[in-house]
């Protein structure tokens, strides 16, 4: 029996050290760029925190950055997360598409806005983080596309989360308004993110943080009021503590549970402040962000699919008959807003570029 249980412990032991092995395991599975630079040979505006190696030259063709999704360096992990977390949230509408039908149920058009807009901002920032380092005008460009998809995620959370999750009560209060000012917040947190950008490195951090993660913040509140008072009046009923009586509510709290850890890693370089250098390629906080927002998108996917199916009494009740479509009209303006307010970012810094060149060349 003791040679039984010192055999199984030791082949515990050699499993835990091959877990301790993955990342070196991850590192040495993907071919290095050959030319990565250290953070002292690229321009101050890509650099991150902590980060001290694994940046890839700028100016080279395009080929060489869109092959580079099969090379080492400080993005790589970046691009893979958001890249999975994209053809998951396909596979996901396609199997949706099964059981729902979105072309002739107008009541499914929020599921339909909330799968388009969490293919989008996923989309979107597997392409900032591959193709930014190209040039300066590229990396704002890009992560301005990036933004615009954050915006629209945000949006086609707020639709969902209002129409399928929210409890009468609570739609009493704010039926009329929720939607116009979900759409305003997103526009908001598209333009404070694409301007706190744009005056990186010219205002102090507190300053940026503020123009960045407050009016998302705002917005992520606004947004899943209705999830949070679903909560609390769940909380204070007779099935509290039982999600058999709600199974959404399982995958509801999953979702903010997930994405308020991912909050954490977006605002703190953590942990590679802790070990400066040692998370180049794996290991940093924004990696850690990403796998949390994949698994909140899921998660919240498929709180709303099931609020969809099992709330329908309640949904078909408190939403009149257009509204969806006026959500559709909604979410189109939400984009051309947002793509506008890019465009004009992007103008600005393209004008900014510009006249950096012509000084240096002088």
């Amino acid at each position: 029996m003791a040679t039984i249980v010192m055999e199984r412990i030791g082949r515990l032991f050699i499993n835990l050290q091959q877990v301790g092995r993955v990342p070196q395991m991850l590192t040495e599975a993907l071919p290095s760029t050959a030319d990565t630079l250290r953070d002292t040979e690229v321009p101050w505006f890509f650099r991150g925190h902590y980060i001290h190696s694994g940046y890839r030259p700028l100016h080279q063709n395009w080929r060489y950055y869109f092959l580079s999704l099969l090379q080492r360096h400080n993005e790589t992990v970046n691009v893979w997360t958001h890249l999975i977390g994209t053809l998951v949230v396909l596979a996901k509408t396609a199997r949706l598409t099964e059981t729902v039908d979105f072309m002739n149920d107008p009541h499914s058009w929020p599921l339909l806005i909330l799968l388009l807009s969490s293919a989008s901002y996923l989309t979107f920032s597997t392409v900032a983080h591959l193709l930014a380092a190209r040039s300066e005008l590229c990396h704002y460009g890009f992560f301005y596309l990036d933004y615009v998809g954050v915006a629209l995620y945000q949006y086609g959370s707020a639709v969902a989360h209002y129409y399928y999750a929210i409890e009468e009560s609570w739609h009493a209060c704010v039926r009329g308004c929720f939607m116009p000012i979900a759409s305003f917040l997103c526009c908001l947190s598209c333009f404070g993110c694409c301007y706190g950008k744009y005056r990186n490195y010219s205002l102090p951090s507190w300053v940026r943080n503020v123009g960045q993660v407050v009016p998302s913040a705002v917005a992520y509140g606004w947004d899943t009021s209705p999830v949070f008072h679903r909560f609390i009046v769940w909380f204070l009923s007779s099935t509290r503590g039982d999600f058999r009586s709600s199974p959404a509510l399982l995958f509801h709290f999953g979702q903010v549970v997930f994405f308020l850890s991912s909050a954490f890693f977006f605002t703190q370089p953590v942990p590679e402040r802790w070990f400066p250098g040692h998370c180049d390629f794996l290991g940093q906080g924004h990696q850690v962000f990403h796998v949390l927002m994949v698994l909140c998108t899921v998660c919240q996917i498929q709180a709303s699919y099931l609020d969809y199916l099992n709330r329908r009494d309640l949904y078909v009740k408190l939403n009149a008959d257009g509204e969806a479509l006026f959500f559709v009209t909604l979410f189109i303006l939400t984009l051309i807003t947002s793509t506008m307010i890019a465009l004009y970012m992007f103008a600005k810094v393209k004008r900014l570029v510009s006249y950096k060149e012509k000084l240096s060349k002088e």
